[in-house]
């Protein structure tokens, strides 16, 4: 344990930043679940999508993940939305 003032404040304001990043965390998982099942439940709108990539945007911007991860993340959900839209021709 600390015994150094600021030290201890910094460690309170981690513990409160660790718990606010990991709901957001939780959050962005959830929102990328649900765009990917209302897809499979052939519904045609892309409300569930919209919000998914509002939320990695938002979730980068505050620093939460990297705007790289953030990219990365959108891309491989709206290939995987794309993908599960169109019928495989063969």
């Amino acid at each position: 344990m600390a015994n150094i003032k600021s030290q201890i404040k910094r460690n309170r304001q981690n513990e409160v930043r660790r718990e606010r990043n990991k709901a957001v965390k939780s959050e962005l998982k959830t929102r990328v679940k649900n765009a990917v099942l209302e897809v499979d439940a052939e519904n045609n709108s892309d409300t569930d999508l919209k919000l998914a990539i509002k939320k990695l945007d938002k979730a980068a911007a505050k620093g939460v993940i990297h705007k790289n991860q953030a990219a990365r993340r959108k891309s491989r959900l709206i290939k995987k939305v794309r993908a599960l839209q169109t019928p495989v021709q063969d």
